[in-house]
């Protein structure tokens, strides 16, 4: 039977999931609600001066549990790949200014050629920019996307995939980020997580809900305990394999980012110890 959890030293919250705040109230609110874990997403990084940024993150206590994202790495055209390469040694810099360990991937894809072909690119692309995230002591987690993201935003939909992937690899610094919301409904997933948690390369778990019927497949997932994934249980197999980290709240939601923010918040509490 999986642990009940009882307070909230391990939550993390992704500054997506309140996305109508910039980094500054993501901050300030997190701490006032007694939230130490923060996953930053890029977009509340422009324009920021990135040491100012790390001193405030200091100043608030908030330990910085990954960047995301990097990826989107396939093309059939060569300038876009080398584009994708770039962006991510930017996103290597900004995860190591801001002190987080971890980078996550969304790895991409692109329509006009093959999945396979879209994931070779991915590893060939993953192997470029890894010196430089062992030189950052930056480590890189890809995420597996849900199958309906196939066509453009990920070529690696299945945990299995990743962790192949992972494993060709062959880095301390490339593991793989679980996000339940992407992964439920795979039979083997438990195979899977055990895979690569005994391995060491588990590297981040992400949760939120699937709601039923869903109105959006992107801005419409669900505060955990709203839709129909088994949250618990998929935490036990996490925790089975010995991983302590961080339980990331990352929830795309027209529906919660149009209202109050704060309440959300406390939402996003109630949520955390009933349901996660």
């Amino acid at each position: 039977m999986t642990k009940k959890i009882t307070d909230f030293s391990k939550l993390a919250v992704h500054t997506m999931t309140t996305k109508p705040w910039d980094l500054r109230q993501c901050v300030e609110n997190f701490s006032a609600a007694g939230i130490c874990g923060i996953t930053i997403w890029r977009n509340v990084l422009e324009g920021q001066n990135l040491r100012e940024a790390r001193v405030m993150l200091n100043d608030y206590d908030m330990q910085v549990v990954s960047i995301a994202r990097g990826g989107f790495f396939p093309s059939v055209q060569k300038e876009k790949r080398q584009t994708a390469v770039d962006d991510n040694l930017w996103a290597i810099e900004q995860s190591a200014a801001m002190g987080a360990p971890v980078l996550v991937l969304v790895s991409g894809a692109d329509p006009a050629q093959s999945l396979e072909k879209s994931r070779e690119q991915i590893q060939e692309s993953i192997l470029q920019i890894l010196p430089q995230a062992q030189k950052a002591g930056v480590k890189l987690a890809i995420e597996p996307l849900h199958p309906m993201y196939a066509g453009d935003r990920s070529a690696i939909n299945t945990l299995e995939q990743a962790n192949n992937m992972v494993e060709e690899i062959n880095s301390e610094f490339v593991g793989v980020a679980v996000d339940v919301y992407h992964l439920w409904w795979d039979p083997n997933l438990q195979r899977e997580i055990i895979r690569c948690g005994r391995n060491g390369k588990l590297f981040a778990f992400h949760v939120c809900d699937w709601n039923v019927p869903s109105k959006d497949f992107l801005n419409d997932r669900g505060l955990m305990g709203d839709g129909c994934i088994n949250i618990p249980q998929i935490r036990g197999w996490v925790e089975e394999t010995g991983f302590s980290g961080y339980n990331e709240v990352e929830i795309f939601s027209d529906k919660y980012w149009a209202m109050d923010q704060n309440m959300y918040l406390e939402k996003i509490k109630n949520a955390y110890l009933k349901f996660t």
